[in-house]
């Protein structure tokens, strides 16, 4: 989902950063318009791509092992935009108990290898969680060819 998000970028290098607050904030707006009726689990996404903000949701359907998770729902988005290169992502599960541990909150194995292939280099946010992390982080030996 792409749209005429207001957000406030600034150069590092050359380079167009959003602050970790900032979108982690996308994330949360995002995840309320999650759909599951199952889980009852929201999630959002946000991720810059070639200066450009993307939101993605989990979305789940009745056939459990087809739900779409909002880190590929945001992903796919600026794919299928033509994007530039993502370089943040953010990622917020605001049905998670504020003691959740990290394991509760970061993306699942699906979504890591997603962005191990799109958003190599991406730094990624996790609400409630201080840390950022990089893909390698969360999946250091990612499958690839």
């Amino acid at each position: 989902m792409q749209g005429s998000f207001s957000i406030k970028t600034f150069l590092v290098g050359e380079r167009p950063v959003v602050s970790r607050e900032e979108l982690l904030q996308q994330a949360r707006q995002a995840a309320l318009h999650a759909h599951c009726p199952y889980s009852h689990f929201r999630v959002g996404a946000a991720l810059l791509a070639g200066g450009q903000l993307f939101v993605g949701v989990n979305i789940e359907i009745s056939s459990y092992g087809l739900t779409l998770c909002a880190e590929r729902s945001a992903l796919a988005a600026a794919v299928t935009a033509g994007a530039g290169p993502v370089t943040q992502i953010a990622v917020a599960c605001i049905d998670a108990p504020a003691e959740a541990p990290i394991n509760e909150r970061t993306p699942c194995g699906a979504c890591r290898q997603w962005l191990a292939d799109l958003a190599p280099q991406a730094t990624i946010y996790i609400d409630g969680v201080a840390d950022e992390f990089s893909i390698s982080d969360l999946l250091p030996h990612a499958f690839g060819i």
